[in-house]
């Protein structure tokens, strides 16, 4: 059973009627891109659609239907935000994660409601790949690139902490399948998941290679390369500052990691940084990352 599981956000804030508009387009193209490779949508979960191949009716092409479904999904969402431009809409941006094992498939439910579906771990796995991918990216895990590693072109293996899992996870980006001369149109300029975390933290000014004195702060998100904070006071956009971060999740505090503010901006009266990690420790960037993974 191929299952590929995929979702999508807005850039910025729009009315609703807007919102529902596009997120309608979105769902009615990629549907069509699903049944045309010869899946079925499970359901829609907001703006994240679940597909399911081989769940009625198993075949060998079942995991190349799921993967190349996928890929031309992410072809057809560049036209589809070529069509929203035109009419003045906001574009959105998929990423995708698929697996492939053993499900219970069947009818579930009661006589007041009732739904064809499929449930297990491996169901699972696919949600928790698919919530590490980032924008135009295909992610496929080990079970289904045994499948077909002879298909696509994929880059090398990456290894995740994911809820659920005590021992990490690996997966491999889809870049194309060279058959059908098809290449994934990435689309991301952020270089990892980037998720909510309220984490106090404290940090040192740097000026002229001096450390001046230590203030609080808490950041509102993290990612492996930096975090969004609120901080007492205004900071300067490219400043820079020495913090220590405590990541209790993985028991480890992050210590004496030098950053840059990327962004300074002032809401509801709060004082907000975007700041990116200049230098820091293996073993800290090792922690940072586990505990993103963790949080996605």
């Amino acid at each position: 059973m191929g299952d590929l599981r995929g979702f999508t956000f807005f850039s910025e804030a729009h009315p609703a009627e807007v919102v529902l508009e596009v997120l309608n387009s979105y769902l009615i193209e990629m549907s069509r891109v699903v049944v045309r490779h010869g899946g079925m949508v499970d359901k829609f979960m907001g703006d994240s659609i679940m597909a399911l191949f081989g769940a009625e009716k198993t075949g060998q092409d079942d995991v190349r239907g799921a993967v190349t479904c996928a890929v031309e999904m992410q072809i057809a969402m560049m036209a589809l935000n070529a069509r929203h431009k035109k009419s003045g809409m906001p574009p959105v941006f998929m990423g995708i994660g698929i697996n492939t094992g053993l499900v219970t498939a069947g009818l579930f439910g009661s006589e007041l409601y009732s739904v064809f579906t499929v449930v297990g771990d491996e169901v699972n796995l696919a949600s928790r790949i698919e919530a590490v991918s980032l924008r135009g990216q295909v992610l496929i895990s080990d079970g289904t690139y045994e499948h077909c590693s002879d298909y696509v072109t994929a880059a090398r293996p990456m290894t995740v902490f994911v809820k659920g899992k005590a021992l990490p996870i690996s997966f491999r980006e889809v870049l194309g399948i060279p058959s059908l001369n098809l290449t994934v149109p990435r689309q991301e300029l952020r270089r990892s998941p980037r998720v909510a975390a309220k984490l106090p933290f404290s940090y040192r000014p740097v000026e002229n290679d001096v450390v001046g004195g230590q203030h609080q702060a808490s950041t509102l998100d993290i990612s492996y390369h930096g975090l969004l904070a609120r901080v007492p006071y205004r900071l300067a956009e490219h400043a820079e500052i020495q913090l220590d971060l405590p990541l209790p999740l993985v028991e480890h505090v992050a210590k004496g990691i030098y950053a840059r503010v990327v962004k300074a901006t002032e809401r509801d009266g709060m004082h907000l940084v975007a700041i990116e990690f200049t230098a820091i420790g293996d073993a800290d960037a090792a922690a940072v990352r586990r505990l993103v993974q963790m949080l996605v």
